[in-house]
């Protein structure tokens, strides 16, 4: 029997995803990182992105998030972020325009728009749709 660890994915307006899993890939600040059951207790922001959780089954679950914090205990990891949602739910449609918006304010140099909120909703889109197009090729 493999080793597992609970995973509890968490945003600002309900829990995404709470389950056992073998193992959890997340878009830590300093790189993507790897957890495995008994992994050393860890605490990390995280940038916007794709995580991972591999089910006891094989199966692989994919998820998005704004960014947030990282918490890992030896059987425990735990994602809290903003937003967070299952990769499925990410309306391309809705990233690609958020991105155009933020890339013409980013332009605009005399748009009331904060050029570093700009930035972070331009991160923001650009990791949906990277997150879109990774779920793609899996299928």
């Amino acid at each position: 029997m493999a080793m597992t660890m609970h995973v509890n994915i968490v945003s600002a307006e309900n829990e995404i995803y709470s389950g056992t899993v073998t193992q959890v890939f997340a878009p830590a600040s300093m790189g993507e990182v790897g957890v495995m059951p008994r992994h050393a207790p860890m605490l990390s922001t995280l940038k916007a992105g794709e995580v991972r959780v591999l089910l006891q089954d094989g199966g692989e679950e994919t998820f998005f998030v704004s960014g947030g914090i990282l918490e890992i205990q030896p059987h425990m990891v735990t994602i809290l972020s903003d937003t967070a949602m299952r990769a499925s739910d990410i309306d391309e449609s809705a990233a690609l325009e958020a991105q155009a918006r933020a890339e013409a304010a980013m332009k605009d140099k005399a748009s009331d728009m904060d050029y570093a909120k700009a930035k972070s909703e331009l991160m923001e889109a650009v990791a949906q749709i990277e997150t879109l197009k990774k779920l793609r090729k899996k299928k």
